[in-house]
């Protein structure tokens, strides 16, 4: 039924929430910018980082968000930072899918500078057949990052299942015209991924090969 699976990155293979949010509080500090709550920041988490920023000071201007992005950066890909950590068994959920013979895949709301730093970090490029990142096309939950990567790997829509933890990868998913899946462990609840979409939401990821075996055995 699937031939590809495309993951998100933060909040569904690698544990980054804390870095991305103490990120944007420091970015917010550095300009003299009343900071954003934990909730308000982790709440967009996934979203390319211009998109996230104006939704997170939608009282700054242009030129304000793009000093917040660059203050923003100088936090998140500073050599000195502790890598984030994987979540647990997202390496052995990648290895066993490329057994498989799964087309594998990453769509994004990082840079591309900040993902190849986190696969290099985590070790897990060789993993994927494509990647594509929220300064390639338009964020999610618009449907431009899913559709290169489907034209990259010529697969078509339907053949394609999202692996998220936000509604705007379940958003993205359908704005495609292909299916989702949510992980119960990331920034949004259960009860909103299924609202927007997703088929079930698993609460570990080795679930995630285990309801792919369901669904092919159907």
């Amino acid at each position: 039924m699937y031939e590809l699976i495309v993951f998100d990155w933060d909040g569904t293979l690698m544990d980054s929430e804390a870095t991305i949010v103490n990120c944007l509080q420091m970015a917010a500090r550095d300009l003299g910018i009343a900071e954003p709550g934990r909730e308000r920041a982790r709440n967009v988490i996934g979203l390319g980082l211009h998109q996230a920023l104006a939704s997170l000071f939608p009282a700054s201007s242009d030129a304000e968000v793009d000093a917040l992005a660059q203050q923003y950066r100088k936090h998140f890909l500073r050599e000195d930072r502790a890598p984030s950590p994987l979540f647990p068994g997202a390496r052995e959920l990648l290895e066993e899918l490329a057994s498989r013979d799964y087309f594998l895949a990453v769509a994004t709301g990082k840079s591309r500078q900040g993902l190849d730093m986190e696969l290099e970090h985590s070790g897990l490029g060789a993993f994927f057949q494509a990647t594509r990142c929220a300064d390639e096309a338009f964020s999610k939950p618009h449907p431009q990052l899913l559709l290169d990567v489907l034209d990259h790997l010529g697969v078509a829509s339907g053949q394609a299942l999202v692996v998220g933890d936000t509604e705007y990868d379940m958003q993205m998913a359908a704005n495609a015209g292909s299916d989702a899946i949510g992980v119960g462990f990331g920034v949004h609840s259960p009860e909103r991924l299924r609202e927007h979409g997703a088929l079930t939401v698993v609460e570990r990821l080795q679930h995630v090969s285990d309801w792919l075996a369901g669904v092919q055995q159907k």
